[in-house]
């Protein structure tokens, strides 16, 4: 059988480049921190930000500190996770359904989060009060992780069948899943207030404009979870691309395994856009760069998916707040304008995605 994500004609252990390539993520992560903190019109510059991590912040201004606490720190945590919530759900969604293809943004699982957040913003002040009060800053978050998770579940028991999964029907059902989530918030919006309105309008671009330390609470406990059981479901999605039947043979609970995939995208895809939107293709293009250098391996491929998306979300975001400056684009509109140009790339590209390749 063909893997259409395979890296090298070769094969062999490719754990050395693997380390390699994880510790270049973390000082790309260290990288884009440092620029995404001193990007913007302030000026907390690179020496400022050395002075305030040396314990000299005393010799900031005033208006910078607060700048610098209270907009950039939160700003940056929030992009990290976001970034590594969004790539690693669209690895863990690659090696569940073993198609390249698979990401939350195109196969209609964004959508279903972001319909549920909709419906929390529209309905929670009125029909769905009680639940607002009884979950408060964490209603959101929970409303869209349960919108991500039944169209996640939709999405697979639709497109597999005999432990197989159908390239054509995969996307066919994605796109039939967001038209139908689309159509649901059209409804939604009619009935929206002005402010509800604007609320929604960030929901659908996407944008780390509004990150609080509140925020940055309420998306890490999901996206820790996510990365946590990463030792625990690379093992098993490593044996899935040879197939349900032989992966139990290999004594993995093949059942058990995916409804945590399942779960875990779900909890990744619907606190990201609670708190950012929607942003797309991070998901689908930085696990399949990553698997050009390091392989196949589950067990780099999602660590360094987390390194990697934090990495790309916080250079998008500070393109997004220096390109047209002193406006500010979303952030969506930036990964969408790099991530499909590249991902049309691997698609069409010498040693990518070949269509021929597909199930």
């Amino acid at each position: 059988m063909t893997l259409p994500w395979r890296a090298d004609k070769a094969g062999g252990d490719r754990s050395l480049q693997g380390i390699v390539a994880l510790v270049a993520l973390v000082l790309l992560v260290v990288v884009a921190s440092l620029v995404s903190l001193s990007s913007g019109p302030t000026g907390v510059g690179l020496p400022e930000l050395w002075a305030y991590a040396t314990g000299n912040g005393d010799s900031l201004a005033a208006q910078d500190r607060v700048v610098l606490e209270a907009v950039r720190l939160p700003r940056t945590a929030l992009g990290l996770l976001v970034g590594a919530g969004l790539a690693v759900s669209g690895a863990m969604m690659q090696g569940l359904f073993r198609n390249p293809l698979a990401d939350p943004g195109i196969v209609g699982v964004t959508s279903g989060a972001a319909l549920a957040a909709v419906v929390a913003i529209v309905l929670g002040p009125t029909v769905l009060l009680p639940l607002t009060l009884l979950f408060g800053n964490q209603f959101l978050p929970l409303m869209a992780f349960c919108g991500a998770l039944v169209n996640t579940w939709v999405l697979y028991l639709i497109a597999t069948q005999d432990g197989r999964t159908s390239t054509t029907t995969l996307i066919l059902s994605g796109i039939a899943i967001g038209a139908l989530s689309a159509a649901l918030m059209g409804m939604l919006i009619f009935m929206a207030d002005d402010r509800q309105l604007r609320d929604i309008t960030f929901w659908s671009l996407g944008s780390l404009g509004g990150a609080t330390y509140g925020r940055v609470l309420s998306i890490l406990p999901f996206v820790a979870v996510v990365i946590a059981i990463i030792p625990f479901v690379a093992r098993g999605l490593d044996a899935l691309v040879l197939g349900d039947a032989a992966a139990f043979h290999m004594g993995i609970p093949v059942q058990r395994l995916k409804k945590i995939v399942i779960i875990a995208v779900a909890a990744a895809c619907g606190s990201t856009v609670a708190v950012a939107g929607s942003i797309g293709f991070v998901g689908i293009v930085v696990p399949h760069l990553l698997r050009l250098v390091m392989g196949p391996s589950h067990r780099f491929l999602l660590l360094g998916s987390a390194l990697g998306g934090g990495a790309l979300l916080l250079i998008a975001d500070s393109v997004a707040r220096t390109v047209a400056a002193p406006a500010e684009l979303p952030i969506g509109v930036i990964t969408a304008l790099f991530g499909a140009p590249v991902f049309l790339f691997l698609l069409l590209g010498k040693g990518g995605i070949r269509m021929r390749d597909m199930p």
